[in-house]
């Protein structure tokens, strides 16, 4: 299995890589703990293919189940001063049961949680929305909330999910890689560490984006979050992804911010972005301009449900995909994964193909886009098969403590066996706290 996800991240046979461990370390039928364990890997492996063209020896690469489950469950695991950092999921995000079956809602931004109410009519009180979906249909919720702005999704079975036009446009890659540009081989800079004086630029959020990021990090790579004071933010998701990195604040409605990313951009050599198609796009920020302003760069774009189909351009997230896919459905409620993984995956996927692609640049030149979805990994998740249901296992001897603005952060170690050992330099940053240029 691991060769054919190797195979298609970089068309070649994997070299050795060792992944150990049972996969009864986390609950339900899906081989959650293996698509967490190959995910963990081919991130390894990708950093080590970098290590191998410095003429650096690693040696040996593995993967194990149980700390790469930990590492799929970090929102879950991360205390700030042995306290969670707050509750991942707003009042009114959850799995509410319609007239004709059951339908999730996704509310954990405020604008998102008015478009809910302004398309069902109610105040924002649980009790309220909960009877204003019982009265319609799920689909009809789905779409209703969808056209006021917001993010829901109906629960549906694989087989409709499948035989929907949606389900249908997602046969392609797992990972789509193209060129955009052309641009000299660039060596990679002299460090002992994979990324080591690789610039990243981070305009993702919530998790499968700042996951990547977070992995890159942790490999040595300069880290740059650019967000903004006026957007809101998820807190748990926040600390939990800030590992290693640095945070500024740009507001790209201002020429000022604009401009001021372009400069980040012309000193960039990743730029991480998961903003639904289309919205940077409307401010300049398109592939070919991007590698004009910067040839060999790596762009990075996630999104939930794909780049081809009806629903491409759809807000969405994890839990919306495990619903809208079949992956939730259960007979009498929905049976979402005991992890948010297709986030995870998806963003440890994503940053195995950025370091993919630092190679190709390193031998080959050219500016190159990576594409990966929520919902395409969730395809490769249900192409894995099934397994008999385990349970979520200890995985305190996977925790550490950093110190960070926010306090003394616990957080899952980073996993994935290698030489040298993937690890952050330093905690979650306060948002906005840096300044919005490179080191």
């Amino acid at each position: 299995m691991f060769g054919a996800l190797w195979r298609d991240l970089t068309g070649e046979a994997p070299g050795p890589v060792e992944i150990t461990g049972p996969e009864t370390v986390l609950p339900g039928p899906y081989r959650v703990a293996a698509a967490a364990s190959m995910s963990v890997a081919a991130a390894t492996l990708a950093a080590v293919e970098l290590l191998r063209l410095r003429g650096i020896d690693p040696g040996a690469v593995s993967a194990d189940t149980r700390h790469a489950a930990a590492a799929f469950s970090s929102e879950k695991l991360v205390r700030v001063d042995g306290e969670p950092p707050g509750d991942a999921w707003a009042p009114l995000s959850g799995d509410y049961r319609a007239a004709d079956g059951w339908v999730r809602l996704h509310c954990n931004y405020p604008h998102h949680a008015a478009a809910v109410c302004r398309a069902l009519g109610v105040a924002e009180d649980r009790a309220a929305v909960a009877s204003a979906v019982a009265g319609r249909d799920a689909w009809d919720v789905q779409e209703a909330v969808v056209a006021a702005g917001g993010a829901a999704a109906a629960m549906r079975t694989r087989e409709e999910w499948l035989d929907s036009a949606m389900g249908r446009a997602l046969d392609g890659p797992l990972v789509v890689q193209e060129l955009v540009g052309t641009a000299p081989a660039r060596p990679l800079p002299e460090s002992p560490r994979p990324l080591g004086g690789v610039r990243v630029l981070d305009l993702t959020h919530v998790i499968a984006g700042p996951v990547a990021g977070r992995v890159l990090a942790a490999h040595g790579a300069d880290v740059l979050h650019i967000g903004a004071a006026h957007l809101p933010v998820v807190h748990p998701l926040v600390v939990d992804t800030g590992m290693g990195k640095r945070s500024a604040h740009l507001d790209l409605r201002t020429e000022a911010g604009r401009s001021a990313l372009w400069g980040l951009i012309g000193s960039a050599d990743v730029v991480l972005q998961s903003f639904r198609p289309g919205a940077l796009a409307g401010l300049g920020f398109t592939a070919e301009p991007l590698a004009a302003a910067r040839p060999g760069i790596v762009l990075v774009e996630l999104n939930a449900w794909g780049w081809e189909g009806p629903w491409r351009g759809r807000r969405g997230f994890d839990s919306l995909v495990q619903m809208a896919s079949g992956i939730a459905w259960g007979a009498e409620e929905p049976r979402p994964l005991p992890v948010q993984a297709l986030d995870h995956a998806t963003g440890w996927l994503a940053a195995a193909a950025a370091m993919v692609a630092l190679r190709n640049r390193a031998v080959e030149g050219g500016s190159r886009r990576v594409r990966l979805a929520l919902a395409r990994t969730g395809r490769w998740l249900d192409g894995l098969g099934r397994v008999p249901g385990g349970s979520t296992v200890d995985f305190s001897d996977f925790l550490a403590e950093t110190g960070s603005e926010f306090g003394l952060v616990r957080h899952v170690t980073c996993p994935g066996g290698m030489v040298p050992r993937p690890m952050w330099t330093s905690g979650p940053p306060l948002p906005g706290s840096a300044v919005a240029e490179w080191l």
